[in-house]
């Protein structure tokens, strides 16, 4: 199935619900002004967190008494930091392995019932966005195997952990710990305006929520109450998280009608493999300088000036596989900035469609 040509240049609005439902069921509303108890492994016991509520507060707009209690109920989750670690660095990637924990036949009998139950709202976010099926199919199946596994931890348990202490072994650790910050922020903000209790919401260990996995501030930025009942409602309806996967793939740059990947072969002769692979995921060569640096994508329209990256699949002690990755494929890799992760999507997504013809 093609990405339409037809679909509109602007998304259509469906920001206008009434409220945003964090949880499954009813969760409990906000609980009374009771100072949290400072247990072992609360932030309550911590003054160098809880001297920054005043601040937060007024940055926030929220009510202190808010703020005081839900980091005051926030505890440190020890295994948290260690999951967010990335790989030793040196330790070649196993594309092969990766891509055997997505694409299995019970995530792809998952699939084929979810495209049919939604089969409808699939094409209208495909003609409204661009975006086929198969990659939203692919996103929300990768991500939770289409709502069975949302996450267990607490989401203001893990976001104030990795607020306030992140792993500072991390690369990456300062810049992590704002974007981690923020999205804590995000999420008080959520619970407030919806009156919900912050600790009764469960996501990942990172900290997203619901059917897509969406990060607090992305909620805010891309949700879609695209079943238009006036919720937006990420765990209880299919039909707002595909329109909410869909529109987040149109703010970050989907170009319709362009494949996330085509194939390539090198031309030893010229091949530079070091220069091509410089940019990493992001899509910097026309086709011509990629051929003249010894890539030549197959399944190119002639003509084409979409720019590629050469995106590089190791396989272990085996030799890595090569791909053509076009502005769409850094799109998916917006949501998880992996192209392993880019590539299990759309494999995923592709045995889904080929499965429903079945």
């Amino acid at each position: 199935m093609g990405a339409l040509s037809g679909c509109s240049s602007q998304p259509p609005a469906h920001k206008a619900p009434t409220s945003i439902k964090l949880h499954t069921k009813a969760a409990p509303r906000l609980l009374p002004d009771v100072a949290p108890i400072a247990l072992q492994g609360s932030y309550a016991s911590r003054p160098d967190v809880m001297a920054q509520v005043p601040d937060m507060a007024r940055r926030l707009n929220l009510p202190e008494n808010f703020v005081r209690n839900a980091l005051g109920n926030a505890n440190f989750l020890p295994s948290v930091p260690r999951l967010i670690m990335p790989a030793k660095a040196g330790a070649r990637s196993n594309w092969r392995v990766y891509r055997s924990r997505f694409i299995d036949a019970t995530r792809i009998r998952a699939g084929v019932q979810f495209w049919r139950d939604n089969a409808q709202a699939l094409q209208r976010a495909e003609r409204e966005y661009g975006v086929p099926a198969r990659y939203i199919v692919g996103i929300i199946g990768v991500e939770t195997i289409y709502g069975r596994n949302t996450g267990n931890m607490r989401v203001l348990d893990t976001l104030a952990t990795l607020s306030f202490d992140f792993p500072q072994e991390h690369p990456r650790a300062e810049a992590r710990t704002r974007f981690f910050r923020g999205e804590l922020e995000a999420y008080l903000q959520l619970c407030a305006s919806n009156d919900d209790d912050p600790q009764s919401i469960r996501g990942s260990y990172a900290g997203a929520i619901g059917l897509p996995q969406f990060m607090p501030s992305n909620i805010i930025k891309h949700a879609e109450d695209y079943d238009q009942d006036g919720h937006i409602d990420l765990f209880g309806s299919q039909v707002d998280a595909i329109g909410s996967v869909a529109s987040y793939f149109k703010a970050h740059g989907w170009v319709n009608g362009l494949p996330p990947l085509y194939d390539v072969a090198f031309d030893q002769s010229r091949l530079q493999l070091p220069t091509l692979l410089a940019p990493d995921i992001v899509p910097s060569f026309t086709p011509q300088e990629f051929a003249d640096l010894g890539a030549i994508a197959s399944g190119l329209p002639a003509g084409s000036t979409d720019k590629l990256a050469l995106i590089e699949l190791q396989n272990g002690n085996a030799p890595s596989s090569y791909y053509a990755g076009t502005q769409n494929f850094y799109v998916i890799t917006r949501y998880n900035h992996s192209s392993y992760y880019a590539k299990a999507v759309i494999d995923l997504g592709e045995a889904v469609e080929r499965a429903m013809r079945n």
